[in-house]
């Protein structure tokens, strides 16, 4: 899935919950620690395996449960020290949303378990996957199937949802942008 796509089902996950947990919409930190969370595992396997040739794959370490297993608890103590649990809970949301969206749907529908190995390494070797040559290879390379265009409706939808939740976390990036021109100046 592509990091559209990741930021979207995540959104959709947190604010779906915050609604039905709490009646209420997402708030600004959290909604920034979802997309933090949805994009980490990528942040950290794309680039040292394409880049630097230093994992065997696009999806390995951080897309593993045993990282999940440690890195989200280990996150939630942070936001448990800083008196925000809702910002480590955000964070594990956008996290596993992407575990679970990088899942292939092909690996559902024919119940082909031999794609989900990512999802376990370093026991099992990740998945066969197209080389690629850099990130920026990858998003030249791109092109538009019938998953990606389903990933842009996701975008669309969590759009809307995000409009309707009152746009969260862009007055407070806004206000940090502000106070980091001023310290600047």
């Amino acid at each position: 899935m592509w990091p559209w796509g990741h930021l979207a089902v995540a959104y959709l996950c947190y604010s779906f919950a915050r609604h039905r947990l709490r009646d209420r919409p997402p708030r600004a930190l959290p909604v920034i620690a979802v997309a933090i969370g949805s994009q980490f595992p990528d942040l950290i396997d794309k680039p040292f395996a394409w880049s630097f040739g230093l994992l065997p794959g696009g999806r390995t370490l951080t897309h593993s449960v045993f990282v999940a297993a440690l890195l989200l608890p280990t996150v939630y103590l942070v936001a448990l020290r800083i008196d925000r649990p809702d910002v480590g809970t955000a964070f594990a949301v956008g996290h596993v949303s992407h575990l679970l969206a990088d899942v292939p749907p092909n690996a559902i529908l024919t119940a082909d378990a031999s794609q989900l190995t990512f999802l376990v390494w370093p026991l099992l070797p990740p998945p066969p996957y197209e080389s690629v040559d850099g990130i920026l290879a990858g998003f030249l390379r791109y092109s538009m199937g019938w998953y990606e265009w389903a990933q842009l409706g996701l975008v669309l939808v969590a759009l809307l949802a995000w409009y309707r939740d009152g746009t969260p976390g862009t007055g407070y990036v806004r206000r940090s942008a502000a106070l980091l021109t001023r310290k600047a100046a």
